[in-house]
């Protein structure tokens, strides 16, 4: 499924990845430690000014000055002289040598934290969480480099450095997508959407990396894509669950789409949950629609309204709901003809079966493999009479997903099933997660 626009979206990310790769630098590790610090010890940092703040004038801490002023006696007197040394430091330097605290030295608190002297010491003078911290960073970083991922020599996956990517660099990949996505019948507009998207995730920032390039470009393009297929989502099974019974889906679309179908298929996924269904047909000019829905309908146990040919629409599905409230049916399923937006008496019935039913969804039909004018049709029938969804059939049989990542962004209304095969339990529910994850798996 959708296995070409599968391979085109493979290709940009690895252009892309190497775009990337000719701009990674890597980070001083001076640069690197402190920005660790920065980021990972600002809650700690806070909190510690704040804790001085509380501690430093209050008698309570003699306890802390005397263990302190132990730790610099001899054989660290050093450290007692010394004006860049620190309190911290100095018991730092008595844990290492393992000897017990005297009592007979006080250090200086006021001065010394109040009056950090240069950028530079407090580089060389650390708090003990901070260097615990750094030491534990070092570690990985040191397996890494020998694991020899092999992503790029400057790169060094797992290993932090940092690059920009300017417009320029993606030029020819965002180009290349753009081609890719035209020709996988994905919109226009889509397509350019999802082109700002990548713009805006990857340009121009400097980013600090602790992955490799390919990583961060893979989740650009994962953002991209989801943004356009999640348009509009809801919980279908959660509506369905606290609508009043019983609650009225109406099918519509172009003829030989398979909406006859995709009704048995729901009724079928319906009664797996535990409701009971009734189908309706409203498709009443077309020869041979009676025994088609009937055919389904005996074939799942179901019940199924019809009139004669020729007769009202509107008042076959009447027939139906009445049928459903009688009997404490919870679904009714209305099936209608097949129509263009064009033709104004069939687009007029809708309009009837809207003011004599009131339909709580109507759902759009159309197959995945239309490509372009599934998704044209979908705009052009959202705008005649609402709909609230759609179901894309055939989508097993699409190499390109054009209709699958454009529907739900020209129409505002989601995706909410995949027809892929012939049987009634080929039904999927569309989920814009993992259909992102079968786009970007790699084989």
């Amino acid at each position: 499924m959708f296995d070409n626009l599968k391979d085109k979206l493979g290709s940009f990310r690895k252009d892309a990845e190497e775009a990337a790769e000719e701009n990674v630098e890597e980070v001083d590790e001076d640069e690197l430690e402190d920005a660790e610090i920065e980021e990972s010890a600002k809650p700690e940092a806070e909190q510690s000014e704040a804790e001085a703040a509380d501690t430093t004038p209050e008698p309570a801490d003699d306890e802390v000055a005397e263990t302190v002023a132990a730790s610099t006696a001899d054989p660290n007197a050093e450290l007692e002289s010394e004006p860049g040394a620190t309190a911290d430091a100095a018991t730092q330097a008595a844990a290492s040598t393992g000897q017990e605290p005297a009592s007979d030295a006080a250090p200086d608190f006021g001065e010394e934290s109040a009056e950090p002297e240069t950028e530079s010491d407090e580089a060389t003078v650390d708090e003990p969480d901070e260097t615990d911290e750094s030491d534990e960073s070092d570690q990985p970083e040191d397996a890494d480099e020998s694991g020899g991922t092999g992503f790029g020599a400057k790169a060094k996956s797992l290993v932090k450095g940092k690059f920009v990517i300017e417009e320029e660099d993606l030029e020819g990949p965002l180009h290349e997508l753009e081609m890719a996505l035209l020709s996988s019948d994905v919109e226009m507009g889509v397509t350019e959407e999802i082109l700002d998207n990548i713009r805006n995730e990857l340009i121009g920032e400097t980013r600090t990396f602790t992955t490799s390039t390919g990583e961060v470009v893979e989740e650009a393009l994962r953002d991209a894509i989801y943004d356009v297929i999640s348009v509009g989502q809801f919980d279908f099974d959660e509506r369905i669950a606290i609508e009043d019974k019983p609650v009225t889906i109406i099918f519509t679309g172009v003829n030989g789409v398979g909406k006859t179908t995709s009704i048995a298929k729901l009724s079928r996924y319906f009664e797996e949950r535990g409701y009971s269904t009734v189908m309706a047909n409203g498709d009443t000019y077309r020869a041979g629609a009676n025994e088609q829905i009937q055919e389904h309908a005996d074939a799942l146990d179901t019940k199924c309204i019809s009139h004669e040919q020729g007769g009202d629409p509107a008042a076959v599905l009447y027939d139906a709901v009445e049928y459903a409230e009688a009997n404490d049916v919870d679904i009714v399923l209305g099936d209608t003809a097949g129509r263009l937006h064009t033709d104004e008496g069939l687009m007029d019935q809708l309009e009837k079966i809207d003011r004599v039913v009131g339909p709580d969804m109507t759902l759009f039909v159309d197959e995945a493999v239309a490509g372009q004018d599934a998704v044209n049709r979908a705009r052009e029938f959202d705008e005649a009479a609402e709909i609230d969804g759609a179901i894309l059939t055939k989508a097993d049989a699409d190499s390109n997903g054009g209709a699958a990542i454009s529907v739900a962004h020209v129409t505002g209304k989601p995706i909410l099933f995949l027809g892929v095969g012939q049987g009634y339990d080929d039904l999927e529910r569309f989920d814009p997660d993992e259909m992102v994850d079968r786009l970007l798996a790699e084989e």
